[in-house]
Order: C-alpha cells, then structure tokens, then sequence
C-alpha cells in the first residue's frame, strides 16, 4: 500500500469531516456499509481471490507451497472466509488457521508475499485504501496462527 494514497485517504476523511461538523443543523443521519458492500460484495470478493491466487501461483516465493493444493477448494474458502469476515452473508466452513496450516513450517516471508500478492489484487482492482486497509487488519492478525517458523 502506498504512503500517499493512505494519506491521502486521511485527508479525504478529514475533509469530509470537518465538513459535516461545519453545518450542524443539515446533518443526515450515518449510513455505514459493511466492508463486504463497500468491496463490491461476492462478485468483486470472487474476482479479487481469483486474481490473487493466479499471483500466488506464478509467484516463486511461495507457489511450491500451493502445488499439491486442491485450488478450487482453496478458492471457495478464501472468498467465504473474507465474504464472512466484512460482514457479508458468507459462513466460513473451511478449519481454523492453527489446524489448517499446522507442520507447514510457514515463515513470516512465506506470509510477507502472499500479502504482497494479495495487495497487487487488491490494485488491480482499485480498491480504495480505506477498505484494503481494514481488510488486512482483519487479515493481518490470522499471522500468528499461521506463521510457526
């Protein structure tokens, strides 16, 4: 994620912010969408992990780990896992974190590039910052169940 495109997203928030505080009395009320929404929902959460996986795939960092991997299943996982995990309709039915990648001796550079390739997705399809960021603060804390090396 790029320095200024955070920034500049504070920014924005900001604004908007100090532009709402400035007119009181024409406040609307709230209206906040789940992450899942604000991603596009399951067809823009289906696009991304497709697109991720591919880069997984053609990324030597860590595609050995995926070779004997059932992708299609792997695929469905991932979407109900993000899908239930930004408040969307979605019930994650794949294992916990700890059980499914026990003994795979995972590093944190093994982690480190599967962010990068799911941040070069997440690029791809343009979304914004806000949103890549609260989605990798619901992934980021998974690392400590799965990294173990």
């Amino acid at each position: 994620m790029r320095i200024s495109a955070v920034l500049c997203g504070f920014l924005l928030t900001a604004v908007f912010a100090l532009a709402g505080c400035a007119t009181p009395d024409r406040a609307k009320p709230a209206t906040t969408s789940s992450l899942y929404d604000r991603l596009g929902g399951m067809p823009a959460i289906t696009a991304v992990v497709d697109d991720f996986v591919g880069n997984v795939a053609t990324d030597t960092r860590i595609n050995a780990r995926f070779a004997n991997a059932n992708i299609p299943r792997l695929k469905t996982r991932l979407v109900e896992q993000i899908c239930a995990g930004t408040g969307g309709p979605c019930t994650y039915s794949g294992r916990d974190m700890k059980t499914a990648h026990a003994g795979m001796a995972i590093s944190n550079d093994d982690f480190d590039a599967l962010v990068d390739d799911l941040v070069k997705s997440l690029n791809k399809f343009k979304v914004p910052a806000r949103e890549q960021k609260e989605l990798l603060g619901i992934l980021g804390p998974m690392r400590q169940d799965i990294v173990s090396r």
